[in-house]
């Protein structure tokens, strides 16, 4: 597999889905039902858009905490987003012709051409529903990755000879600038996850920003006395130096 190849030849760790899956599933969720938040947009969910955003939550952080330290290659299903605007971080997209997706695909399920086809569809559909819902964005959008190899023209080993030259580029290069910048999405993603596990918060959705220990937290609360509950649920977490809540705004409903 080109993940596992160029992580061998990077010196990297290589962290499929399900790796962030296990990890995320130590907040208290069960592996299933977060297979199935980043898998399947809300209508196929049979639960509340709510509900996903708690186990994205969950995922999120699993995910940031994982990648922190660098030297890491993370395969899965828009990992980039979840990520963000991270620094240091190359975002490749692999694509291929129809033809070879088929075939691949009958030869891992072991099932006919039209199986096959369905399956493709049906996989690409729910990525473009789960992006959309997430993101407001169209994961097939070409601006959204660094690098797009297509490989009609080229084999798993000429691919990643292309991504290790370009992952060797100095504006991928890890600084110190950079590392802190992956120190605070991962501190964001905790105050987040731990903010949905919350029973006292844990039907409110929030955005969180960390910068160098201040984490500011954006989002509708039902009473003013969840203002103090929430600062303190943030400041519990390692490494929060100070907390801004001034972002948090009174809703009548949700």
């Amino acid at each position: 597999m080109l993940a596992e190849a160029l992580a061998k030849r990077l010196g990297y760790r290589s962290i499929d889905r399900d790796q962030i899956i296990q990890k995320a599933a130590a907040w208290g969720v069960s592996q299933d039902a977060l297979r199935t938040a980043i898998e399947k947009p809300p209508a196929f969910m049979g639960q509340s858009q709510h509900t996903k955003y708690i186990y994205l939550a969950y995922i999120q952080a699993a995910l940031t905490e994982e990648v922190r330290t660098g030297n890491a290659i993370y395969h899965g299903l828009a990992g980039h987003l979840l990520l963000g605007n991270g620094p240091h971080v190359l975002r490749t997209r692999i694509i291929a012709p129809m033809e070879f997706r088929i075939g691949k695909v009958q030869e891992r399920l072991k099932c006919n051409r039209k199986e096959a086809v369905s399956y493709i569809e049906n996989m690409d559909e729910d990525r473009r529903k789960w992006t959309q819902f997430l993101y407001a964005v169209d994961w097939r959008d070409a601006s959204l990755y660094d690098l797009v190899l297509n490989l009609e023209q080229m084999n798993l080993e000429e691919a990643c000879d292309v991504i290790y030259a370009v992952s060797r580029l100095k504006c991928f290069a890890s600084t110190p600038e950079t590392q802190r910048a992956l120190d605070d999405l991962a501190r964001a993603g905790r105050v987040k996850a731990s903010l949905a596990m919350n029973p006292a918060t844990a039907d409110l959705q929030f955005a969180v920003v960390a910068q160098d220990g201040s984490v500011s937290v954006k989002g509708d609360i039902v009473s003013p006395a969840q203002v103090k509950t929430i600062g303190g649920i943030v400041r519990a977490v390692p490494g929060v130096r100070e907390v801004r809540l001034d972002q948090l705004e009174l809703a009548t409903r949700f």
